[in-house]
């Protein structure tokens, strides 16, 4: 019974889905997005239609304990008279710490109204010496909760390693 058993664990090891997420924590705790966001970068283009603001060149991005870096960051405002910055689109390598934790991905999307932000392209999580990598990650700054998805790999360290 014991061997049919550990038959049954090992075959289920080998029979995980192509396609996996995990749960990990990001930053600890709750993000307040009505902090201002400074940006940085090498140029500035402005559409006088919409409002919307595209940086390149070695774009910084902080908000609070958020901090971003990319190659091009275009902020997209919400409609009327209150211009209030709705999203955030990063490409170009890009580059998400808070506190410890850092993430890096081809591009990103912050949703400044849910607090949501989308990372996508080889993700690579660190958290101290931890590192998980995916396809995808979604984090909540309000909750510090974030998701890797899309064919998930990580390394398990035992304790005292």
């Amino acid at each position: 019974m014991r061997a049919y058993f550990i038959a049954l664990c090992v075959a289920c090891l080998f029979a995980l889905p192509i396609s996996a997420q995990t749960s990990i924590g990001f930053g600890g705790v709750s993000h307040d997005a009505n902090q201002p966001i400074e940006v940085t970068s090498d140029s500035l283009s402005v559409d006088q239609t919409t409002g919307n603001a595209v940086f390149s060149g070695n774009v910084i991005v902080i908000q609070g304990d958020l901090r971003m870096a990319a190659g091009e960051v275009s902020v997209i405002y919400g409609t009327g008279d209150t211009q209030q910055i709705r999203q955030v689109l990063a490409t170009g390598g890009v580059l998400l710490t808070r506190g410890q934790d850092a993430a890096e991905g081809a591009q990103a999307e912050y949703s400044v109204e849910t607090g949501h932000v989308f990372l996508s392209g080889d993700v690579l999580v660190t958290q101290g010496r931890t590192t998980i990598a995916g396809d995808r990650l979604n984090i909540d700054l309000n909750t510090g909760n974030g998701t890797v998805e899309g064919r998930v790999r990580t390394i398990l360290q035992p304790a005292g390693q």
